[in-house]
């Protein structure tokens, strides 16, 4: 059994009011998610909060540090703000900031399928887009609701030589990752679930 994080197991259990929170790696560390929409990060033991109204006139008043991590070694500031020793004493007030964040992703996300195309999504080309339109599912929306597996699925009963690379492009495409970048609990998991799907030899290497 895979150790389990702290701070992910608190702050799953502090802000359960939220929803069913899940986790997944991210960034070398963890995404935290309500319904697959991401409102918090946990790097390096820390809770990270995605900005929002609520919580921008908080930190106008106490300054929290930004959440930076390295890419090609620079610098790069994302826009959560970290939940201090403070905040971590004041439960109603996380509460209340983390559902502002909840909030601030979800209405995000709804703005992003309403305009985007599938094809406009990472790892999804015209010729995708045709395919998914195919079997029902035209709209970034549907694929989202849909999720990977069962997106896959349709696409595969009408294409047989559908394989683990296009399962890997739908999992990037809805969570916003490049198939090759996609953490690797992410990719063992959706490989062991195509292997047990078409009863594959599990000592074979799949594409």
């Amino acid at each position: 059994m895979k150790n389990r994080n702290p701070v992910v197991e608190q702050s799953k259990m502090q802000l359960s009011s939220l929803g069913k929170i899940e986790s997944r790696t991210q960034f070398g560390g963890y995404a935290l998610t309500v319904e697959k929409v991401t409102f918090a990060y946990i790097n390096e033991d820390a809770l990270y909060l995605r900005a929002s109204e609520a919580l921008q006139m908080y930190h106008a008043k106490r300054a929290l540090e930004p959440l930076v991590y390295s890419k090609r070694g620079m610098p790069v500031q994302l826009n959560y703000y970290k939940v201090d020793a403070m905040l971590w004493q004041d439960p109603e007030q996380l509460l209340r900031l983390s559902a502002s964040s909840l909030r601030a992703a979800q209405n995000e996300m709804a703005t992003r399928t309403v305009t985007l195309r599938l094809k406009d999504l990472p790892n999804l080309s015209l010729r995708m887009e045709m395919m998914l339109h195919k079997v029902g599912i035209s709209s970034v929306k549907l694929l989202c609701e849909m999720g990977s597996r069962q997106s896959w699925l349709k696409l595969r009963a009408m294409n047989k030589h559908i394989g683990l690379k296009t399962l890997f492009s739908l999992e990037g495409a809805i969570s916003g990752h490049h198939q090759a970048a996609l953490p690797v609990a992410t990719r063992e998991a959706l490989s062991e679930w195509y292997v047990k799907t078409l009863h594959l030899d599990p000592k074979v290497e799949h594409f």
